[in-house]
């Protein structure tokens, strides 16, 4: 799904997302958890304000974002625990 995003330049002259939108909705990034590279990509596992996780691509040739991932922080606090035995 592609996104729009806010950056800004990271303490390493990278470029970071500070804040996207999908369906109408913005998310501010509360925590930046992880990032990696792929060929002509950048990958950001970040958090949002919702408290909801979110892995963001950036296509570096041509400067579009794209959400490849959310996971709902309710789906995991609904999830069946462990009985204790």
């Amino acid at each position: 799904m592609h996104i729009r995003v806010e950056t800004y330049i990271g303490h390493s002259g990278i470029e970071m997302p500070r804040r996207f939108f999908f369906d109408r909705r913005g998310v501010e990034v509360a925590g930046n958890l992880d990032q990696w590279y792929g060929p002509s990509y950048r990958y950001f596992k970040v958090k949002g304000d919702d408290d909801n996780l979110y892995i963001l691509r950036l296509d570096e040739n041509r400067a579009e974002w794209d959400l490849i991932l959310f996971q709902s922080a309710r789906a995991e606090d609904s999830s069946p625990q462990p009985k204790a035995g």
